[in-house]
């Protein structure tokens, strides 16, 4: 075994030990309005409310759900 098979404690470190740092949100289910999404928007819908971000693409924080109407008029067709 090589040092870094090994804990700070000396104990054998777990074999996927490295795979716990791997990003997890690509694991998260989303439910995305595509015509929203191509107007360089979030488009991450809200499922009980049926809201949709219109953010920027990748913004920062806490999405911003609006009503159908609203995410209508920055879609595109």
């Amino acid at each position: 075994m090589n040092s870094q098979d090994f804990g700070p404690s000396g104990s054998p470190q777990p074999a996927n030990a490295g795979e716990s740092s791997l990003d997890m949100s690509s694991t998260h289910v989303t439910h995305v309005r595509e015509d929203v999404a191509m107007a360089g928007r979030c488009g991450n819908v809200h499922l009980p409310s049926g809201r949709t971000c219109t953010l920027p693409v990748r913004h920062p924080g806490a999405c911003n759900f609006v009503g159908p109407a609203e995410a209508e008029s920055v879609a595109v067709h």
